[in-house]
């Protein structure tokens, strides 16, 4: 199973732009603190584990479900000629 971590995309369908708009968002919305490394690391990268906390604040704070953030799909086999 593949996972794909598409927050930066949830948050431009949303007008959330930079890591501080959605670090100002966590904050107001969702009661969640993030250092600017951290919101920023979430933004660029895709975390190899997200906790629960966090991935219910990023929800909360984009109006969105887990399934905007996160796309599973099945791994598709390589084919060796």
């Amino acid at each position: 199973m593949h996972v794909e971590w598409r927050l930066r995309m949830a948050a431009a369908e949303r007008d959330v732009w930079t890591g501080a708009q959605l670090q100002r968002l966590l904050a107001e919305r969702a009661g969640l603190s993030l250092s600017s490394a951290s919101i920023s690391a979430l933004m660029t990268k895709q975390p190899n584990e997200v906790k629960l906390r966090t991935l219910s604040a990023l929800c909360i704070a984009l109006d969105c479900t887990p399934g905007d953030l996160l796309v599973l799909s099945p791994e598709t086999p390589e084919v060796h000629d």
